[in-house]
């Protein structure tokens, strides 16, 4: 039974302890797998999984690749084993205590040592620890996994139920993920694929150690003021050998006074004292400063085990009440209202174990990068590795956690006591992270329930949908907040996002909105000028990947978006390929070939997404916060990405970058006038010179002004007005821009582009493109690119993932000269550079 207990006594350890008696060794070699109906065992990778184990032998072809995905479904139908052998030695065997822990299994496993059944495990969420010194022996020891499909199993499931759940985006012919708490989006969403895996997708641990280890280290901040931070350590310990032992807690850098303590049980807690605390901020704001975390845990002078960690000081509110615009919904840290730019992310692979360090590292570098400040990880996909929470808190990047339920109804009944345990393993896991800002219970549930017609659309009786409602209720407005409460009573919950639908004007004025009217509900760009809430936590636009992506899954008869491949990988199956056609031609002219539509496409969905990013700043307090559907990719195919499955940049994540810049600027035509403001993220004001200029696609300039400003700190200004008539005055508004810059000290904070006239009425001209390279040799670094006239979305294009262009699909101003860095050295003859004008039919 586990207690807090009183403090024995306070001491100060001066022996130097040697190595640690715990030991961890990863199980991670000389695995083979096989199908539980075959006698043919092959090596396995762990962690890993059965499709990516089956690719490895070839015998099953790449899912990613043309239209592959529909012929490995079969794999998970059935029941799969991975076996290996570990050694124990005598010297191990003389410990207290011998531990397996496996970090994740995927899903529904059995665990079996020597032939004899010792665990099982039914959430890919949750790891499994399991004492085994009592099952081991000296020597060889085998250990097997039986994983059963997860198909078979959750039928029986479906076939007990008189309802059949409005799983929608589950793709298979029975909607069957709701039983499963396993991610989502391994049974097909209308951005990726249905591959739904097994096996081993997280490391796994051999354990050893004496007498105790440490189970848990919670550091809740107390107090932070200028003057010092006050933090409650609460310890949790698995003791096998009851006695006092020690437990010290130290700044490896001496930043806080140690604190040493003696106690007894399973638990107990001591309060550190950090003296001028330096306080961790977001991108943007500050430096994300954090705090190294020792602690120790002695027998006398033992060293029994030690773990270091990171915390991060500063406080975070989430501030949703009624105000006199509404209902606000907005983030406070360090006491200070700060406007929210992110995305929405998904699991960056459908094989979770093929996510790389080094694929976590590109993420976060491209969202700091790209002035984020907060990522919304979505209700369908899973609890993020370690790495990934580690990464935002060294980044400033503010998570906004969804639980992981989306989009469905859920049976409360049969998985409650399996999501009472996926919580109780996941929070205390992530609440030491400074980065963590929120919990939400699910992804778009609670809208659903009330405005997606559900009732009528599955013919549920009345006590069925009762009944439905009532365990959504329980679980989402019951349960799960008694659980947050008990581990993480200090964060935010709310039991579902969006807090308000987008049906009816007064919906934008309530909490959050996942706005769909673009795209979903086929209304133009223009729309986000319009239908802004108060925070904006999904919406977006389609695009294909780039050609060099494209050419990865299709061969080259496959390279129209009207092929069988090429729509396999489309599954937003009730608009997709239709809309993203019918958006191009109201907006551009017919592109010339396939590789153009792409192009054009990447162009269309930044462009759009601009128009929404901008509004929602230029209407800060209002709206304090813009998260775009999606940030990645987790296959290579048509989505709402701003970043594809190789990781190269689509236009809209260079768009991105310059419409989240801590200072903006931003022009809008409403009521006949031409309004500029000015939007800055900073804590301070700051004096500027802005310049604004009317001019003709061969550089004349037609009207100009400049104005000294004072650019207001953390708030959008109307720095000026004009009519429409009096600055385009006779002007063609085909053939006229109106270019906006912020310059401070000769730095440019922020440069715009205004166009009057859709992209399909201007005349564009040949902008006579002209190229020189900064350094004279065969390979490249940078290249200057000059323009006579106007030239339109310059595209710079190079087949290599890993080369990123410091900007692109850019408009280069007539006579304007710009440089454009790689971040590696690249063969010029490669370097393909074109314009929206060299892409049109005629």
């Amino acid at each position: 039974m586990r207690r807090y207990v009183n403090i024995a006594c306070l001491c100060l350890l001066t022996a130097t302890a040697g190595a640690q008696s715990f030991q961890q060794i990863e199980l991670n070699k000389d695995w083979k797998f096989s199908s539980t109906d075959d006698t043919a065992w092959r090596t396995a990778t762990v962690p890993g999984t059965v499709h990516t184990d089956l690719m490895a032998h070839h015998l099953i072809p790449d899912p990613y690749v043309g239209m592959n995905e529909k012929s490995v479904q079969w794999v998970d139908k059935k029941n799969w084993q991975y076996q290996t052998t570990f050694t124990v030695t005598k010297d191990i065997l003389q410990h207290d205590w011998l531990a397996l822990d496996f970090k994740g299994l995927d899903t529904y496993a059995d665990v079996y040592i020597n032939g004899d059944s010792i665990a099982s495990g039914s959430n890919m969420f949750i790891p499994l620890k399991i004492q085994i010194k009592q099952k081991v022996k000296a020597g060889n020891n085998t250990l097997r996994l039986v994983f059963h499909s997860p198909i078979r199993h959750d039928m029986d499931n479906f076939l007990q139920d008189d309802v059949i759940y409005p799983a929608g985006n589950d793709a298979s012919d029975i909607p069957l993920s709701v039983y499963a708490r396993k991610a989502p989006y391994h049974y097909g969403w209308d951005w990726g694929p249905r591959l739904v895996t097994s096996g081993i997708w997280r490391p796994v641990y051999l354990e050893y150690g004496n007498k105790v280890s440490i189970e848990d280290v919670y550091l809740q901040q107390q107090q932070l003021t200028d003057k010092s931070a006050t933090i409650l350590a609460k310890l949790k310990f698995e003791t096998e050998v009851k006695k006092k032992y020690t437990v010290k807690i130290e700044s490896p850098n001496k930043l806080f006074p140690a604190i040493t303590k003696v106690y007894e049980g399973d638990t107990t807690t001591a309060v550190l004292t950090i003296p001028n605390p330096r306080r961790w901020w977001p991108n943007g704001l500050g430096d994300p400063y954090l705090y190294k975390v020792k602690v120790s845990l002695y027998d006398g002078k033992d060293l029994l085990q030690s773990r270091e960690l990171n915390i991060g000081l500063r406080t975070i509110e989430v501030v949703n009440r009624p105000d006199s615009m509404g209902v606000s919904f907005y983030i406070k840290v360090n006491g200070r209202p700060v406007f929210m730019k992110g995305a929405d992310y998904i699991p960056l692979d459908n094989f979770l174990p093929r996510v790389t360090s080094e694929r976590y590292h590109k993420l976060f570098a491209d969202m700091k990068a790209s002035n984020f400040n907060m990522v919304r990880v979505w209700g369908g996909g899973t609890y993020e590795d370690d790495r990934f929470y580690d990464l935002a808190d060294e980044n400033g990047i503010l998570v906004w956690q969804d639980l992981l339920f989306a989009c469905s109804t859920y049976p409360t009944p049969k998985i409650l006591k399996n999501v009472e345990a996926e919580l109780v393993a996941n929070i205390p896991r992530l609440r030491n992270h400074p980065s963590l800002a929120l919990w939400c219970g699910n992804n778009e549930i609670g809208v659903a329930i009330d405005h997606w017609g559900w009732k009528e659309g599955y013919g549920y009786t009345g006590k069925q949908w009762a009944d439905m409602k009532a365990g959504y209720d329980e679980l989402f407005k019951v349960q799960i907040p008694k659980i947050i409460r008990q581990y993480d009573a200090d964060r935010f919950y709310f039991p579902s996002s969006p807090i308000s639908n987008w049906g009816t004007k007064e919906d934008f004025t309530i909490g959050d909105n996942h706005y769909w009217g673009v795209w979903h509900g086929m209304e133009w760009f223009e729309a986000f000028d319009e239908r802004i809430p108060r925070f904006m936590s999904e919406y977006g636009f389609q695009s294909f990947p780039d050609i060099q992506t494209v050419k990865r899954f299709t061969a080259e008869n496959d390279r129209d978006i009207y092929s069988p491949v090429m729509l396999s990988h489309q599954k937003s199956l009730s608009r997709g390929n239709a809309a993203i056609r019918t958006y191009l031609l109201h907006y551009y002219k017919e592109p010339k070939d396939f590789e153009s539509f792409l192009y054009v496409n990447h162009v269309l969905q930044a462009e759009g997404m601009k128009m929404g990013i901008e509004a929602h700043r230029r209407a800060m307090p209002f709206c304090m916060g813009t998260l775009y559907w999606q940030l990645d990719d987790c296959w290579p195919g048509p989505s709402w990405s701003s970043i594809d499955y190789y990781g190269r940049w689509k236009a809209m994540q260079y768009f991105v970058q310059k419409a989240y810049t801590p200072v903006l600027v931003s022009n809008i035509v409403k009521n006949g006038n031409l309004k500029t403001y000015l939007i800055s993220d900073e804590v301070k004001d700051q004096q500027a010179k802005l310049e604004m200029k009317l001019m003709d696609f061969d550089g004349k300039v037609l009207w100009n002004k400049s104005l000294d400003v004072n650019i207001a700190g953390n708030k959008s200004t109307l720095a000026h007005e004009i009519t429409l008539n009096t600055i385009l005055q006779q002007a063609d508004t085909g053939k006229v821009i109106f270019y906006t810059k912020v310059v401070n000290s000769d730095k440019i904070l922020s440069e715009n582009v205004y166009y009057f006239a859709k992209t399909k009425d201007l005349t564009l001209p040949d902008p006579e493109i002209e190229i020189s390279y900064p350094v004279f040799d065969t390979t490249a670094t940078g290249i200057m690119i000059t323009a006579k006239k106007l030239a339109k979305n310059v595209y710079l294009q190079y087949d290599d993932p890993e080369v990123q262009f410091s900007d692109n699909y850019f408009d280069l101003l007539p006579g304007q000269e710009r440089v454009i860095w790689f971040n590696k050295a690249v063969p010029r003859e490669k370097v393909k550079v074109i314009s929206l004008r060299d892409t049109f039919k005629n």
